[in-house]
């Protein structure tokens, strides 16, 4: 049986250059929903679930104008979170990210991502096609479990706005990475949300 995962960050938000950590998108968000929602409109989604906070929500009600099959559900399992924390093999350039975060930060989302992997990692006995619409360190943190890497693994691995991985779990191997941030359905003025200006 076949179980595809198909991660989408968020679209962009309005007070995202002000380092706000959520709110509406902004108009060039609502049109990477709407980019994402073209792109994905042929799937057979089995289910669907978003991050409880507002701009995953918005994406999620955007993408459900135009695919209005889906039904996407929230889940706290989907929250912007601090998978890990620091650990020694870690890069020394990562630990000033750690400064402001707090223990029970993370723990709070190391128990989160694990509760994830469970849910949605797990082989499942018929064909599924899932849609989980969330925030970049999530998505990271599902990446990194799919190479079963360090645990500090996820930093540095980035997802634009509205960008899509696409994870195939298995029942006898290990789940395989189809695509990672996959941009193909954006042009170059709507990808944001990375670090470094990326290549057309």
């Amino acid at each position: 049986m076949s179980h595809f995962l198909y991660l989408v960050r968020h679209g962009e938000q309005r007070d995202a250059q002000h380092g706000l950590p959520d709110g509406p998108l902004s108009a060039r968000g609502e049109r990477q929903a709407r980019a994402i929602a073209d792109r994905l409109s042929g799937v057979p989604f089995t289910g669907a679930w978003h991050s409880p906070l507002e701009g995953p929500s918005e994406t999620a009600r955007i993408m459900t104008e135009s695919m209005p099959s889906l039904d996407p559900q929230p889940s706290a399992l989907l929250f912007d979170c601090i998978p890990s924390g620091p650990t020694p093999d870690m890069p020394q350039g990562f630990k000033p990210f750690f400064g402001s975060v707090s223990d029970a930060q993370i723990e709070a989302g190391q128990a989160q991502m694990t509760d994830a992997a469970a849910e949605w990692l797990t082989p499942s006995r018929e064909d599924r096609h899932d849609l989980l619409i969330t925030h970049n360190f999530v998505i990271a943190w599902f990446v990194r479990e799919v190479f079963a890497a360090p645990a500090w693994r996820w930093l540095g691995t980035n997802q634009a706005n509205a960008g899509l991985t696409i994870i195939r779990v298995r029942s006898v191997k290990s789940p395989e990475l189809i695509t990672h941030n996959d941009l193909a359905h954006l042009p170059a003025e709507l990808r944001t949300g990375l670090p470094v200006p990326q290549p057309i």
